[in-house]
């Protein structure tokens, strides 16, 4: 069944199987400031019809279902909140920046999925332009369990200085080198289960390296159960990536480019970063995991840089 592009209202894309959306793309968020308004993935279902994430839980309001969320980038905030500085802790330093939409530049449905191409800008909480961004993202049934979502961006530093990209970590917090394609998962998926190609666990793997990261977790209400696996492209910064992942007190993963270790942008300079996950139905195992990772892994290529 061919997959249905919908622009519902606007401000958000409806990508639907049936009559199962398994995704929204809001391209037009209205959170507050402090939220570094950006666009994001909110919800997400397996084909089961099962929600895979969570929008802005109240322990981290700027958390929305899967997003490009970036914490320190030179002086400023493209996560939301407080920002984490060396000696200080975190601080209010009304930095939280946007990602604001310019334009698609590609709207697309057919028998091999949805492709979407993407124009936007990054601007400072003070109104500055920052950065330039061209983004791209796809989605894939794989096969009757599993569906996958491409994602590949470009951002260039438009500012005359260089912007040292990092982390809380590379500020001096210990394992909180967070930033990058960022998920934070339904409440039940607090302890699940971690798969990675050298085993399973749960926090003691939150800096490992790796290709791909899987996350199992258990729904309420019911007893199904989903994996999400996400995977790394081998020509990111830092690759093999170090993995931000939490099982507790929340579900969360993120192939973190900058996790321990700052990459000065040159003015004018691009970085660009890709990355997949495939949303599967079950509990697919250390194996079913990995050959889930190379589906996506795949479908990533396919999709090429934005």
């Amino acid at each position: 069944m061919t997959l249905q592009l919908t622009d519902t209202d606007e401000r958000s894309l409806s990508i639907t199987k049936g009559d199962n959306e398994l995704l929204r793309y809001v391209y037009r968020p209205d959170n507050d400031q402090f939220e570094s308004p950006r666009p994001y993935f909110e919800p997400l279902r397996d084909l089961a019809g099962h929600q895979v994430s969570l929008y802005r839980p109240h322990d981290h309001v700027w958390h929305k279902g899967i997003a490009l969320s970036l914490p320190n980038c030179g002086p400023e905030n493209f996560w939301g909140g407080r920002t984490f500085r060396r000696d200080q802790g975190y601080v209010d330093e009304k930095n939280d920046g946007s990602m604001e939409h310019r334009a698609f530049t590609e709207l697309s449905a057919d028998a091999q999925g949805v492709r979407v191409a993407e124009d936007l800008e990054w601007v400072t909480e003070d109104k500055r332009h920052f950065f330039t961004e061209k983004r791209a993202f796809a989605v894939t049934v794989l096969d009757d369990d599993s569906w996958s979502l491409s994602f590949s961006t470009s951002f260039t530093n438009d500012t005359d200085e260089v912007v040292v990209m990092g982390s809380p970590t590379t500020e001096g917090r210990e394992n909180a080198g967070y930033g990058g394609f960022f998920w934070r998962g339904p409440r039940s998926f607090t302890e699940g289960r971690v798969y990675t190609a050298d085993g399973e666990g749960g926090d003691e793997l939150m800096g490992v390296r790796g290709d791909w990261m899987a996350f199992r977790g258990k729904h309420d209400s019911n007893d199904a159960v989903s994996t999400l696996v996400f995977t790394d492209h081998p020509e990111n910064p830092g690759a093999p990536v170090k993995w931000f992942v939490r099982t507790t007190p929340f579900a969360a993963v993120c192939p973190a480019p900058f996790f321990d270790t700052e990459l000065p942008m040159q003015p004018g300079q691009t970085v660009t970063l890709r990355h997949a996950v495939a949303v599967c139905n079950g509990d697919t195992g250390i194996e079913g995991a990995g050959k889930a990772a190379a589906a996506a892994a795949a479908e990533l290529g396919k999709l090429g840089r934005a």
